[in-house]
């Protein structure tokens, strides 16, 4: 089976310009994801899709491939993620399956791709997303309407105890896994028969805003810093 890693990474952004080159704890933010995609012997391909030549330049000496650029009609802040993985499969050739790393998500480990990797070994599943615990459950969230009146998001009693509630989990945006005949019979990312890998919550900042860049850089920070002998 022959697994390409696509790693998307467009030069604009709204809250962080320029985010996906900006220097993350010494390098540029894309650098973080493509050492990681490539420290799997599982993957066959590292491929960057992006529409800035400057990020092509930085990924290429990183050492992955930008066999092309991705036009601008696919780089906007409302172009859907899975047009610009439609467009790489257009453009490269003898993919069976596709393995998705966000950008923002540089917290990510091999760990973690050899995890989602030998979950669709063992499965032989089709769709696998990344995903992290929620820490705030939906039972204890409200609407609030014009006049501030208050009405639970979820129409039921509420348990006395949180750890009675059902554990519950989110998207974190940082791996997709996707068999490529599906994707593109579907046009999905996920879909019904789709499994979620766990990732631990540390792991799992997606970078949005600059309050996820410091709290991420914080925790990568601490893992980078040497033990006191």
């Amino acid at each position: 089976m022959s697994i390409v890693c696509l790693i998307p990474a467009r030069g604009g952004s709204k809250e962080i310009p320029n985010k996906n080159k900006k220097l993350f704890c010494g390098k540029p933010l894309i650098q973080w994801t493509i050492e990681c995609a490539l420290s799997s012997k599982k993957i066959d391909r590292t491929i960057v899709s992006t529409d800035d030549p400057e990020i092509a330049e930085i990924s290429k000496q990183n050492g992955a491939e930008v066999p092309f650029l991705r036009p601008p009609k696919l780089a906007l802040d409302n172009s859907p993620t899975v047009e610009t993985v439609i467009h790489c499969l257009e453009n490269i050739q003898n993919v069976n399956s596709l393995l998705l790393l966000q950008a923002t998500s540089p917290l990510r480990t091999e760990e973690d791709i050899e995890g989602i990797l030998a979950m669709q070994r063992k499965h032989s599943a089709d769709s696998i997303v990344s995903i992290n615990k929620v820490s705030d459950h939906p039972s204890y969230m409200f609407n609030l309407n014009l006049g501030n009146k208050l009405s639970p998001f979820i129409e039921e009693d509420l348990p006395y105890r949180r750890q009675d509630l059902e554990e519950i989990y989110i998207l974190n945006g940082a791996m997709y896994f996707i068999n490529v005949d599906l994707l593109i019979k579907e046009k999905k990312l996920i879909n019904s028969s789709s499994l979620g890998y766990i990732m631990p919550i540390e792991r799992s900042i997606d970078i949005d805003t600059q309050d996820d860049w410091n709290l991420a850089e914080y925790i990568m920070n601490k893992k980078l810093k040497p033990p006191i002998l």
